[in-house]
């Protein structure tokens, strides 16, 4: 009985940091700001959460399990019949991309804590997204690129139409946009 509920507090406390995440950025972000959110102490948080590093660190994994079931973590292949399905959950979670967008632009800053994360990550995805898209055509796409070639920029379109959708969501359908870009994976080039 203890042990779950300290699992519910922890998951208070992580829905509680992407919150202030999300509003402020990592750096504006501050632990008592999170405990006061959940009725926290900052002492009593940090007995869950011993540094903020070790905060954001969960953070970054727990959004990378809710996503990918761990696979943005993994050398595991992605599966492409998911990626859609994927960003239309993404566009019902704001909170969640902007917390996301928020860490991965401030993290590019050398000293920021979330860069090796971030770096490790695009490694494993890039990786996995090669895997599925040759699972799905091969050695070469329809449009000539090897699944190394197309896996980052599959990867870039993802990432750059939640900043696009969060700037102006009125404008941009993130999960139309994304399956427009699907469809041009399938097709050939123009003789």
């Amino acid at each position: 009985m203890a042990r779950a509920r300290s699992e519910e507090r922890r998951a208070e406390i992580l829905r509680a940091a992407l919150e202030v995440i999300a509003e402020r950025g990592y750096r504006g972000a501050s632990l008592s700001a999170v405990a006061e959110r959940v009725g926290l102490t900052q002492q009593g948080l940090l007995h869950y959460f011993p540094t903020k590093d070790a905060l954001l660190v969960a953070v970054l994994e727990e959004r990378d399990q809710w996503d990918t079931g761990g696979a943005g973590r993994s050398s595991e292949a992605w599966r492409l019949d998911l990626l859609d399905p994927l960003v239309e959950y993404n566009a019902m979670r704001p909170g969640v991309v902007q917390t996301f967008s928020a860490l991965l632009g401030e993290c590019v800053t050398e000293d920021h804590p979330a860069r090796e994360f971030f770096t490790h990550r695009y490694a494993q995805v890039r990786q996995g997204m090669a895997a599925a898209l040759r699972g799905e055509y091969g050695e070469r796409l329809p449009g000539g690129l090897t699944p190394e070639q197309a896996a980052p920029l599959v990867v870039a379109v993802m990432d750059g139409l939640q900043y696009q959708w969060l700037l102006d969501p009125g404008s941009v359908d993130m999960p139309a946009a994304f399956r427009d870009f699907l469809s041009l994976l399938q097709h050939e080039p123009a003789p």
